[in-house]
């Protein structure tokens, strides 16, 4: 697994746990972490999996709009792991 993903898990995690963000919203985010957290999967396919989930997530209006910043930083550490 290489570090971004790591990271990315991490900071989806982080997300996870902040009560401020909407309930629906941590649900797609654990989803998204489990996806990349696969041992079985290829690094590529889980990617674009979490990255499908996290797009979802991004058009979401209750989305407080710091944590809509940490979704697209989580995109871009994501997208530089292909």
């Amino acid at each position: 697994m290489s570090q971004n993903i790591i990271n990315a898990i991490d900071l989806l995690g982080e997300i996870e746990q902040d009560s401020t963000v909407p309930k629906n919203i941590r649900a797609r985010i654990k989803s998204a972490m489990d996806v990349l957290e696969e041992k079985e999967s290829d690094a590529a396919v889980k990617t674009d999996k979490a990255l499908e989930e996290l797009d979802i997530i991004s058009e979401d209006s209750n989305m407080p709009m710091y944590t809509r910043t940490q979704i697209y930083q989580i995109v871009s550490l994501l997208e530089s792991s292909e």
